[in-house]
């Protein structure tokens, strides 16, 4: 949950928070925001994936 009383901004680092994705605890970079979601940019060695995830899903790292 976004606890923190900064909003979730383009450019933010973010945690995935929910025990019941694949991608919980992994970090990324918020790309864009579109209403509550958050395309998120995860970067790993050889590979990128760009996400849409909830924004009540992500953590500030």
């Amino acid at each position: 949950m976004t606890d923190s009383k900064e909003p979730i901004l383009p450019g933010t680092t973010v945690t995935v928070n929910n025990k019941e994705s694949i991608y919980n605890g992994y970090e990324g970079f918020v790309q864009r925001i579109s209403g509550d979601q958050a395309a998120v940019l995860f970067e790993g060695g050889n590979w990128d994936k760009l996400l849409t995830l909830p924004l009540k899903d992500l953590l500030k790292s």
